[in-house]
């Protein structure tokens, strides 16, 4: 869910032009705006899943980039099981008494290990976009997203390492995830070794 400003801001189409275009959208059926717990913002409809699956396997076939994205799918399966251990490392910290006890942030080396295999995770997702972005321009851009909010991050703000509502570095990972994926025609828990 994103509402008009975030669209304009991930797409790079200017916020006035989105304005015009989401409600032709939602006239499609495409979209809906949807609002609950004092949020709101536009979101894809089933039809909307569909039109986008058509259009990306269209790009994917014209750009002859099916092996560039199966390339960096492989790659980033082999990253994301550590992207999902650091953040639950961010967020948990286990003591004696309970291994799921909330991370306080009071340790700076558990902290300082996180940021670093972030740091490390970061140069991983850059490397691999670059590459992915050569053969389909929209992947450009995750690599320095993801750089910005780990220096939020590393600034003492640690809501930009896993947090919900902000560009954190889950967030930025896990939409890169399901762009490979839609991309790819992969439905979500369908990758090998998923249950």
């Amino acid at each position: 869910m994103a509402n008009d400003t975030a669209v304009s801001r991930r797409t790079g189409i200017d916020h006035d032009t989105v304005c015009e275009l989401l409600p032709d959208f939602e006239a499609y059926g495409w979209v809906t705006h949807v609002a609950f717990g004092g949020t709101s913002g536009w979101t894809l409809t089933e039809r909307g899943r569909d039109e986008d699956t058509r259009k990306l396997a269209e790009e994917l076939e014209e750009a002859g980039a099916r092996a560039a994205v199966e390339q960096a799918h492989k790659a980033f399966e082999i990253l994301n099981g550590r992207l999902v251990q650091a953040c639950t490392d961010w967020q948990l910290r286990p003591t004696e008494s309970d291994r799921l006890a909330s991370n306080d942030h009071s340790d700076p080396a558990w902290d300082a290990r996180v940021l670093d295999e972030l740091t490390v995770l970061g140069g991983g997702l850059t490397q691999l976009v670059c590459g992915l972005s050569d053969a389909l321009a929209r992947f450009g851009g995750y690599g320095e997203r993801f750089s910005a909010a780990l220096a939020r991050a590393r600034a003492g703000e640690g809501q930009w390492v896993a947090g919900v509502g902000v560009p954190s570095c889950h967030a930025v990972w896990m939409e890169l995830h399901e762009d490979l994926l839609s991309t790819l025609g992969i439905p979500r828990g369908a990758e090998p070794g998923t249950r």
